[in-house]
């Protein structure tokens, strides 16, 4: 039975040089992804204000769809609490900067670490529960939250919520509505980093190899329910920065701004654009925003081609974009080198 201390990896190390190349190499790569990615939506986006706010919500989806991808896709939880984790965000910094005075800048952190720790008392409390029955509590306390913000506290603004969030500020200087625009991608290109970095880090083997078999993660000394929690919470905060963001692009926030139908499109995201990359989230958000929104002559049926292509992509890309990409690319390769041995 193979465990992470006899693998491949750990028992051939490569050498210092080798190893910093390495990093190098993937560090670099990393930078050409960012900048190509950020390149081709200022492109498509242009000085349309209309394309502007697609980029602002397909950067909210984008964030949202990554805290799903941690927990869902590595380590296999399907919490559909997510609504909620995003309008934690939202409410934090809407709260921060209407009913206290402070930068609305602290409501980003504290509605991060709110959003962690009911993700951690909510998964304490369902830990003895997987799969159907998973979905199903969350999904509960998704819908229990919403009503809540509607019918809880004077605080909340109630269903009409809370506007008058203060525009943003940065050492002083008010950024125009573009330069938002390119800092919402950045902050997604940086999350997309480091969650793909966390994916191929011991950490995220050692969650995976817990996901595809929890026997054999607890013979190698891993708990598969300590690393669901953290999971789960680092998933937490970082949908609750997209609540953040789309609060600060809108400068407002209502219960209706995050409801069920987000989630049920933040797990579809990583399919559309490729499960084996975290790349694939912000792809796949950007594809369900431009097929739902931005079709020309589909605008009244988006939701529906969205179904179809999602349907198409399982069956003829279980991989997704990108690993459909790939396949391409490495079919392509092959030929090249066939035809030069020949």
């Amino acid at each position: 039975m193979a465990s992470l201390s006899t693998s491949p990896l750990t028992s051939r190390p490569p050498t210092p040089a080798g190893g910093s190349r390495t990093r190098m190499l993937a560090v670099s790569r990393e930078v050409l992804i960012t900048v190509a990615v950020v390149a081709a939506v200022l492109l498509w986006m242009g000085p349309s204000l209309y394309r502007q706010d697609l980029v602002f919500l397909a950067a909210t989806y984008s964030l949202i769809a990554l805290g799903m991808y941690v927990p869902f896709v590595l380590a296999g939880s399907l919490s559909m609490a997510y609504s909620a984790y995003a309008a934690i965000g939202a409410y934090a910094v809407a709260l921060i900067s209407v009913r206290t005075g402070l930068s609305m800048w602290w409501g980003w952190i504290l509605g991060a670490l709110a959003a962690a720790a009911v993700a951690v008392l909510l998964s304490l409390a369902t830990q003895k529960l997987s799969g159907f029955y998973l979905a199903a509590v969350t999904l509960l306390f998704g819908i229990a939250f919403e009503h809540w913000l509607i019918d809880g506290p004077s605080f909340t603004g109630g269903s009409a919520g809370i506007s008058g969030v203060e525009t943003v500020t940065m050492f002083g200087w008010e950024p125009p509505r573009y330069a938002l625009v390119v800092f919402a991608i950045l902050f997604v290109c940086l999350i997309a980093v480091a969650v793909d970095r966390l994916r191929k880090s011991v950490w995220g083997l050692m969650l995976q190899a817990a996901r595809d078999n929890r026997n054999v993660a607890r013979s190698s000394g891993v708990n598969p329910a300590h690393l669901t929690v953290v999971a789960l919470a680092i998933g937490a905060a970082i949908a609750s920065t997209g609540g953040s963001l789309f609060t600060v692009s809108v400068q407002a926030v209502t219960p209706e701004t995050f409801t069920l139908s987000i989630v049920f499109l933040a797990i579809f995201m990583p399919i559309i654009g490729g499960r084996g990359s975290a790349w694939g989230a912000p792809l796949g958000a950007l594809i369900v925003v431009i097929v739902t929104l931005n079709m020309p002559g589909y605008q009244g049926s988006g939701e529906l081609l969205l179904a179809g292509a999602v349907l198409v992509i399982l069956i003829v890309a279980p991989g997704g974009v990108i690993g459909w990409s790939q396949n391409v690319l490495g079919r392509m390769n092959r030929l090249y080198k066939e035809r030069g041995n020949r």
